[in-house]
């Protein structure tokens, strides 16, 4: 049976998102198709504004809808402890476990020069500047545990060494070659909790 084009073409961009197949896509397609217009509105409005309506942080460049993040704008978080993350998605993991309440740093990647990441194309360089500028005192490297997080994390340990802060990581409760995005909260929280110093 031959697909009418324009549902072809939904389902060829419904499978460009993560985690969605062909099977999946073309499930989502026909629910998209068989749907009351005001459904369609709404989500094709969700979407709009995603890339609208957030940015990120000026500080941290974690997801936002004003300069600063609702973490960097919070006085009752401990502006002395920092955790350094990948991507800003895992922010959202680490805060579902209500076991940290420090601020964050997002890299925006992690170094692989196979990938074409740097120490340029990453927000290393901010990330002294708010170091030096700061009363952080102690740095927690939350990435990754696979190749590229690792030393990723190794090279940062390095760099930050001669600013005196205390450096840690945390512990490893996630799995190798997991990402921080997909764990459960109980595993992130722990290991937030058995970081180990670098």
């Amino acid at each position: 049976m031959q697909i009418p084009e324009p549902l072809q073409i939904a389902i060829d961009e419904l499978s460009k998102l993560p985690s969605i197949g062909r099977k999946t896509a073309m499930r989502l397609a026909l629910h998209l198709l068989s749907s009351d217009q005001e459904r369609i509105d709404s989500l094709i409005h969700s979407i709009a504004d995603l890339k609208a309506k957030i940015g990120f942080c000026t500080d941290c460049f974690n997801f936002s809808v004003n300069e600063l993040c609702d973490i960097c704008s919070n006085p009752k978080r401990d502006k002395t402890i920092l955790c350094v993350v990948e991507e800003a998605s895992d922010i959202i993991a680490i805060e579902r476990t209500n076991e940290f309440s420090g601020i964050y740093h997002v890299l925006g990647g992690v170094l692989s020069p196979l990938d074409g990441s740097s120490v340029e194309s990453l927000n290393i360089r901010e990330l002294l500047s708010r170091l030096r500028e700061s009363e952080i005192k102690e740095v927690i490297l939350a990435l990754n545990p696979n190749t590229e997080g690792e030393s990723t994390s190794l090279y940062l340990a390095k760099l930050l060494k001669p600013l005196s802060l205390n450096i840690s990581r945390i512990a490893r409760g996630l799995p190798i070659g997991g990402d921080l995005e997909f764990a459960d909260e109980a595993t992130i929280g722990r290991a937030v909790l058995g970081r180990i110093s670098l």
